[in-house]
């Protein structure tokens, strides 16, 4: 008969982003074990609290599977020699099978005959197999890991209890000196200890203790709670999903306030009031209907509501606190000019191995005046992104940065446009950051999206000259995320990027301005176009792009990456189509007859023997000339010469014994699989 299984580590409390990965982790685990044990089960939940991770696996078996199976050993040939006795080979398969030579028989496996074994393993019960839980949870592991005691055994944290019941039935196993009972403890200060008689009786329980186990229900909790207070007050309060699974985390018995703070701090920019609310204190942000920011917050205690006038006025004197260091450094920021900010930053290492931010200032603003004249900027767009590029880190020597890194960009934009200058400057300063994630909002203006690709590029290509290449997962210069933040900037905006022509010409440009440094970025092409190649590949990916299509496309001659990503598009689009088989192959066909030019010749039509052979050159001369900048149409010319090339095929020789004409034949091939190969490499294409 199945029963419900409870595990419960009692901790002391986790750090909030930990908790969710852990209790993932902990029933990923959970459910490998029991898979591998042949021990059945219905499902698995997982709960977990900041000081406890659970598991109720219901439905689970009382007891292994029996396992029934036929294990084949050595040929039949090797098990018997010459005598007809057993080998050793046989006698250690049948040893380390837990049998003998007595039961072995003999089957026929392809016309060869093999020595078998039949073994039948009775299950053990459930309750003798979960004594090996403790290797499951010793083997989490986490960002951070601590001792105590005696003990050199790591972990999140302490643990205190461990719960593990068997339907009613207590699970005899310890974790160093903890060992496993019924009991559980509630909340710390108003809950106490609880005992459970039945693995069924784990959520009530501890909500009775003021528990609320499952985070799910603490989420509910917590909308239910805020939403009541923005209707109850006409508020808009934005529940960032970061911010909200922090909280979820923070708490076991969730009650949600609002709290006020001083009119007059809102007149410092309301980034840095939500800063200090959201990153230091976990508080909602309150606006009014029309969206802009009131002097109030939410935030959500760790208990009920009973004394919860003394928790709102703690909270409003630590927040009073932040607001009074930000309005102060609001101030005295403003007395800081442009110019003296981007002079300090002479004094401030962006690596010690590829000098100041100054200095990275100075080559991002030689790539900005390459990047303006490729993308055609107009006057004043060129004005404004060498002025953005010249002062754009400027923010990161102020107060306010100092004290919200979380601010640099959102600051300088302010700063900026307090100091005079333009509109233009000012928001590609903040823009140059983005996108800071891998679905985050990428530039809106050309200014600050060139902007940003000058910075990363010299970022990236700065770096990888210097041997710090990231490498398996160790990136500690988010040189990934800024090589994407590339390929999303150009993609999205269908920005032409001929990645080699442009790295060619920023070396050209930086080059004098690292020779100082010690190294040169001469040799670092292949591994920064591979590594943009695997961030491409990312991006197809995740637009569920078919991998050999990936391939196709970023393998063609053509270096663009918008016109790779659109080639991608194209054949994805097409591959379901009925012509599409028959055109890749007759495409396919063309390029790999054209690898065996070993002369290129001027094709000569006086060479031509037939009307089909004619016919055929006409054909691929007259789409050659049409091929343009319009990678659509040149796919459909492309793939409308499909008849044509079967039909070339079948009537001609190409690898005619005559030296003339193989070469001329070739040659015409040669000029057509170019185009071709340009477009995408087809013999990578599954087209079964």
């Amino acid at each position: 008969m199945a029963k419900n299984f409870l595990l419960e580590i009692g901790l002391e409390e986790m750090p909030a982003h930990v908790v969710l990965p852990s209790m993932n982790q902990l029933k990923e685990k959970c459910e490998k074990f029991l898979n591998e044990q042949h021990l059945e089960f219905q499902t698995i939940k997982a709960y977990s609290t900041p000081r406890r991770l659970a598991l109720v696996v219901e439905g689970l078996a009382e007891k292994q599977a029996d396992i029934h199976e036929e294990v084949k050993g050595p040929a039949k040939k090797i098990a018997l020699d010459n005598e007809g006795n057993w080998s050793k080979a046989a006698q250690g398969f049948v040893r380390g099978q837990g049998l003998t030579t007595d039961d072995i028989i003999f089957k026929e496996l392809k016309g060869v005959e093999y020595v078998y074994v039949e073994k039948h393993i009775a299950g053990k019960p459930t309750t003798e197999v979960l004594k090996e839980l403790p290797q499951v949870i010793q083997s989490l592991t986490f960002p951070v890991t601590m001792h105590w005691n005696k003990y050199d055994f790591e972990y999140i944290r302490p643990i205190h209890w461990l719960v593990a019941l068997f339907g009613e039935e207590v699970v005899d196993f310890s974790i160093l000196d903890v060992q496993t009972g019924r009991k559980s403890r509630g909340h710390r200060f108003l809950g106490h200890e609880t005992t459970f008689n039945h693995a069924d009786e784990y959520l009530e329980k501890l909500a009775a203790e003021f528990v609320i186990a499952d985070q799910v229900q603490r989420q509910a909790m917590i909308e239910e709670q805020i939403a009541q207070i923005a209707q109850e007050n006409n508020y808009q309060v934005n529940l960032d999903p970061e911010l909200l699974e922090e909280v979820v985390n923070l708490v076991e018995y969730p009650t949600a306030f609002v709290g006020d703070f001083d009119e007059k701090y809102l007149a410092v920019p309301k980034e840095v009031l939500i800063t200090s609310m959201k990153e230091h204190q976990r508080y909602f942000d309150v606006m009014n209907q029309a969206g802009e920011l009131l002097p109030h917050f939410i935030s959500v205690r760790n208990g009920n509501s009973e004394h919860l006038e003394n928790v709102i006025k703690g909270n409003q004197k630590v927040l009073t606190a932040r607001l009074e260091d930000a309005e102060f450094f609001y101030a005295e920021d403003q007395k800081l000019t442009i110019d003296f900010c981007v002079n300090k930053l002479k004094n401030v290492a962006f690596h010690e191995k590829i000098g100041s931010i100054y200095e990275k200032m100075q080559r991002v603003t030689k790539i900005s005046e390459l990047l303006a004249k490729t993308y055609g900027l107009d006057a004043q767009q060129t004005a404004d992104l060498a002025r953005a590029s010249q002062i754009y880190k400027f923010d990161l020597v102020t107060n306010m940065v100092g004290e919200f890194p979380e601010l640099q960009g959102i600051m300088g934009e302010k700063y900026a446009l307090l100091q005079g200058e333009n509109k233009a400057v000012s928001q590609a300063i903040r823009e140059h950051y983005l996108p800071i994630s891998s679905t985050g909002e990428i530039p809106e203006t050309q200014v600050g999206a060139l902007l940003a690709i000058a910075d990363k590029l010299d970022s990236i290509v700065t770096f990888f000259a210097a041997g710090m290449v990231p490498s398996g997962s160790n990136d500690p210069y988010a040189l990934r995320r800024q090589a994407y933040g590339i390929v999303r900037i150009v993609l999205e905006n269908q920005m032409s990027f001929p990645l080699a022509s442009l790295l060619a010409e920023v070396k050209a440009l930086l080059n004098p301005m690292v020779a100082t440094y010690g190294f040169d970025l001469n040799n670092i092409d292949v591994e920064v176009l591979d590594f943009f190649a695997a961030r491409m590949k990312q991006y197809l990916s995740l637009a569920e792009i078919r991998y050999d299509i990936i391939d196709a496309a970023l393998q063609a001659t053509q270096e663009d990456l918008a016109a790779q990503y659109l080639t991608a598009q194209l054949l994805q689009e097409h591959s379901q189509t009925e012509s599409f088989k028959p055109a890749m192959e007759a495409l396919t066909r063309v390029v790999n007859l054209a690898k065996k030019a070993d002369t290129i010749v001027e094709v000569d039509e006086a060479l031509f023997e037939s009307d089909v052979e004619r016919e055929f050159a006409n054909q691929v001369q007259t789409t050659l000339a049409s091929l343009s900048d319009d990678l659509k149409e040149n796919y459909q010319a492309l793939v409308a010469l499909e008849p044509v090339i079967v039909k070339y095929f079948e009537d001609t020789m190409i690898m005619a014994e005559d030296e003339a004409l193989r070469n001329n034949r070739l040659s015409l091939l040669k000029q057509l699989a170019q185009s071709i190969e340009k477009l995408a490499k087809l013999d990578v294409l599954v087209t079964k």
